[in-house]
């Protein structure tokens, strides 16, 4: 049945149960090898039992055991819970026999009692008892509910202490007095009765009648210490209505005296540093992380107060009463807040705003100040919004101060809308949510939800919105505007006692407030609307009625709760933004230092500056540039500009004269013309061409420089263009270079011999360059030659191959006639035309006229080349005036000697022009443009561009927040 495994230190028991562990020690001790068996037994699985706990050793060998099992506690255990279980029964049975017994008992005492029921219809049932019990704890409750605590305004405290403690024990004492009149008892009865009554019946008639008369005094008593309480509440509001006003007397009397006592310190207090305030201090820190982007996700969760609510719902008007100024255009149910705008507000002597971006300051006591801050903020409005879109993501930052304002931060959104109308983007709705989610994800963030309440609740949009972005209501505060509309309206005032206990919306606030922003006139003041939200509560029904507390009520009390709010969570969360932007820091400096070991951290400003410092140094390089250099440089341009016009308008007409005096006639008429009409513009233009040419030559000497810096080329580039597009020469310029051409082109006297080598020089230089043209664009006519097409395997086209037919009749023709004037005569091209298509190639007169032009300039050039050549030695005839008489010519040497002079002339007055004028004149307009440049963050980010500038100016971005935010901790925690 079950088998040994012997191994090699013994035998491998599995022992499964007692029976089996029996059976292995009988096995065990029958072997032959028992000995070896006791002496050396490796057991695998030990027995188990559920009464006994095996004691013994485990690699002790067991060995048979016969008798009988002895007992253990086990046994005992047993023994003990059977005994009382016994003693359950006994009681569990006792019980029930002595329960069925006095039941019976009870029955029996009930019987025996006198009956009645005839009392039923006399006395009040326990339901009637119960309803007027329950009215007069109700009534009781209320007195001591309605009004929790009575406290008053922090700053009332401040007036004196001791007025306080009166006003509170006074009205304790009043509500304690009307607790205790409405819980007496009075047991004053007057009952008559018949005589054929009987005394029980009178006794329980005398006790309902009694009960019936002081549930009605009750029930007066009741009355009377509600309309007390009314009382109460209405003289409660006057006194806070009394202290506000104290309070805001004291504040412009402090005013007053802070302005005498700056006016009194004059230049002693202008000398010394102006410290920050904190609140100052926290907008900057916003200020720069309205732009900050960064690719490492650190987010802005630094609080500040979100301003949200639907459309004309009165969010904007609560702002403004906030700010204490009406700051914001307004439209009669048009959308006016159409960008984020963000307005820290700060306690000062004056009452003024102004802009992140501009120095001016608005006074908001003037009407027209007013009026221009308003137009001011639409404008800025309107043009943040682009591309045909109705709202923007641009923040408008502004800073109000003013006496008694209280110091937080507030961003007022574009109002939620249901509905786009025909006038707004198709994706406005979407925007505007996406807007108000961006600002409400912030976890810091303090939600102001506007909630309109001249309208039904069920249309209310924002509700919603806020209730998903913060379910739990730790950071909103919920504020009902228009409830003096919403009085007049709402026929049941529990309505709104709902709304202001967070009842009636699907969503949950830490406060919940009333206020009313104006009787819908916008040329209403600040005051005038204080005065009459004052007036309002002081007589509304719903304030009498006890639906809102006091604290509850105002616009005032509203600044004060959200400004308390806003620093508990500025103290709560600042310290985490900070460390978070320290981390930021550190990945950022650590990409930098692998990326870029070996270079300066410039941020995009920085690079610029060093771009413009580069650029400026080039153009003084200008100056170095010596006479000689400018004056060669401009004499091969002007010379590379006229050259053409030289030669097919002055000189080859002037050739084709028969003498020497009709050459000298017609090349001064075509040189007077040409000095009068075309020449000073086209030098001035030359002028201006080299003085660019220079200038970029340095440039781009620069950037072989071994300190070169690649990432400055776009910008270099773009600066020299739009200066040199901006630059004009002046006009004075071309009317003194049109009297020294003048001069100079009708002097014809060569004076020495070396002045009439160099004309000889330039004069065969200009021909030889003409003449390497003009062949040039032979070849291209014809085609290549014998030699280049075997050489080169390339063949002429047909056209080529005509070509080619007629020069080389057109040749023939100047053999024959050297001194063949510069066109044809209708017989010799016709002539031209036959010989050509007798070689078999078919042109008409156009094309022979076409292929004549480079011909005879050649032609011409050869021989004029010729003739300077034999001008070389003849000095000495035109010093004599002997030409005629030796058979010499040298007109053509005097033409070029003319315009050498005029070149060189020219080029001495635009080296003059500018190294004097131009050069400075360029300088300045650079510096025009770098100013530009540097004023317009755009272009520098077009024009500076590279992972290296984005890490560097996250860097300092980072750095700035990172220092703002410390030094804004620092003060912080001073204060406290």
């Amino acid at each position: 049945m079950f088998k040994l495994m012997k191994g090699r230190f013994g035998y491998a028991v599995r022992v499964v149960g007692v029976s089996q562990a029996r059976w292995a020690r009988q096995k065990l001790c029958l072997q032959k090898d028992r000995e070896q068996a006791r002496t050396v037994i490796v057991p695998v699985l030990r027995q188990y039992s559920s009464l006994r706990h095996l004691q013994r050793d485990l690699l002790k060998y067991p060995g048979p055991n016969y008798g009988i099992p002895s007992r253990g506690i086990g046994m005992i255990v047993a023994r003990v819970l059977r005994g009382a279980l016994k003693i359950r029964y006994l009681l569990l049975g006792g019980s029930l026999a002595g329960g069925s017994a006095l039941a019976k008992t009870y029955e029996k005492w009930k019987e025996a009692l006198p009956d009645t029921k005839f009392l039923e219809g006399i006395l009040p049932s326990q339901e009637d008892l119960d309803s007027i019990r329950s009215s007069l704890i109700t009534y009781r409750d209320k007195i001591k509910d309605a009004v929790p605590a009575f406290t008053l305004d922090p700053k009332l405290k401040e007036l004196g202490e001791s007025h306080y403690d009166q006003l509170v024990v006074w009205f304790k004492e009043r509500l304690d007095d009307a607790v205790r009149a409405a819980e007496e008892e009075k047991s004053e009865n007057s009952v008559v009765f018949p005589d054929d009554f009987s005394a029980d019946l009178k006794q329980h008639a005398i006790s309902f009648s009694a009960m019936g008369s002081a549930a009605e005094r009750e029930r007066e008593k009741a009355e009377t210490i509600r309309e007390k309480y009314e009382g109460l509440q209405e003289e409660l509001m006057q006194v806070q209505l009394k202290y506000q006003k104290e309070v805001e007397r004291l504040e412009k009397e402090n005013k007053e005296l802070r302005k005498s006592l700056m006016l009194k310190a004059g230049d002693i207090v202008a000398r010394k540093k102006i410290k920050k305030s904190l609140i100052d201090m926290y907008s900057e820190v916003l200020d720069e992380l309205c732009d900050y982007d960064s690719s490492y996700d650190t987010q802005d969760h630094l609080p500040r107060v979100v301003v949200v609510g639907d459309q004309s719902s009165g969010k904007t008007s609560v702002l403004e009463m906030v700010a204490q100024a009406r700051i914001f255009p307004r439209g009669a149910g048009e959308m006016m807040t159409r960008a984020p705008v963000m307005v820290t507000l700060s306690e000062g002597p004056y009452h003024i705003a102004s802009f992140k971006d501009s120095t001016r300051e608005f006074d908001l006591t003037k009407e027209s100040e007013l009026a221009e801050l308003r137009k001011e903020v639409e404008l800025r409005m309107r043009n943040s919004v682009r591309s045909g879109r109705t709202v923007s993501h641009e923040v408008i930052s502004m800073t109000v101060k003013g006496p008694g304002l209280q110091r937080m931060v507030l961003v007022d959104l574009p109002g939620i809308i249901s509905t786009v109308t025909t006038d707004m983007a198709t994706d406005t709705k979407e925007a505007i949510r996406s807007i108000s989610q961006q600002y409400m994800s912030n976890p810091n963030a303090i939600i102001l939800c506007i909630q309109d309440g001249s309208v039904d609740a069920e249309r209310s949009n924002v509700t919603d919105l806020v209730s998903q972005m913060d379910p739990q209501g730790k950071r909103t505060i919920f504020v009902l505007t228009k409830v003096d509309l919403a009085e007049e309206n709402l026929t049941n005032p529990d309505r709104i006692r709902k709304i202001l206990s967070g009842k009636l919306f699907p969503m949950r606030a830490i406060g919940y407030f009333a206020v009313v922003t104006g009787r819908g006139n916008k040329d209403d003041s600040i005051q005038a609307i204080k005065d009459y939200e004052e007036s309002f509560f002081r007589s509304s029904r719903i304030f009498k009625g006890g639906v809102i507390n006091s604290h509850q009520c105002t616009t005032r009390n509203l600044s004060f709760a959200v400004s308390e709010c806003f620093w508990k969570m500025v103290r709560d969360t600042v310290e985490q933004q900070a460390d978070a932007f320290k981390a930021t820091r550190f990945n950022l400096e650590t990409e930098w230092k692998n990326n870029f070991p070996r270079t300066r951290e410039l941020d995009r400003d920085e690079l610029f500056e060093k771009a413009r410092g580069d650029i400026l140094d080039e153009v003084v390089n200008l100056s170095q540039v010596s006479p000689k250099q400018w004056e060669d440089a401009l004499a091969k341009k002007l010379w590379d500009k006229m050259v053409t016009y030289i030669f097919e308008n002055i000189y080859l007409p002037a050739a084709q004269t028969e003498n020497s005096g009709t050459f000298n006639t017609t090349a001064d008429i075509k040189l007077k013309q040409w000095a009068d009409q075309m020449l000073p513009k086209k030098c001035v233009e030359v002028g201006w061409v080299t003085l660019e040419d220079e200038f970029r030559t340095f440039m781009e000497r620069a950037k072989n420089s071994k300190d070169h810096d690649t990432i400055f080329d776009n910008l270099k580039a773009c600066v020299v263009d739009e200066a040199m597009r901006r630059h004009e020469w002046e006009d004075k310029a071309a009317d003194v270079l049109r009297v020294i051409q003048l001069n100079a082109l009708e002097d014809r006297s060569v004076s020495d011999k070396q002045q009439w080598d160099a004309a000889c020089k330039f004069l065969e230089d200009s021909v030889k360059e003409k003449l390497e043209s003009t062949e040039s664009t032979l070849r291209e006519m014809v085609g290549p030659s014998i030699k280049e097409q075997w050489m080169y395997w390339c063949y002429p086209t047909e056209d080529q191959k005509n070509r080619a037919a007629v020069k080389a009749e057109l040749e023939k023709l100047l053999l024959s006639d050297y001194a063949h004037k510069n066109t044809l005569s209708y017989d010799e091209v016709t002539m031209v035309r036959k010989n050509s298509q007798s070689h078999g190639a078919e042109v008409d007169n156009e094309f022979i006229r076409e292929t004549w032009h480079p011909v005879y300039r050649r032609h011409f050039l050869r021989r004029a080349l010729a003739k300077a050549y034999g001008c070389r030695k003849a000095f000495y005839a035109y010093h004599q005036g002997l030409e005629g008489e030796l058979g010499v010519e040298c007109n053509d040497v005097v033409l070029f000697w003319r315009i050498q002079q005029m070149i060189k002339i020219t080029a001495n007055a635009l080296r003059q022009q500018v190294m004097n004028r131009e050069a400075r004149r360029l300088e300045k307009e650079i510096k025009e443009v770098l100013e530009e440049y540097g004023c317009d963050r755009e272009k520098k980010e077009q024009l500076l561009t590279g992972r290296r500038v984005m890490l560097a100016e996250e860097l300092k971005r980072v750095r700035q927040i990172q220092e703002k935010l410390e030094e804004f901790i620092h003060s912080l925690n001073a204060e406290k």
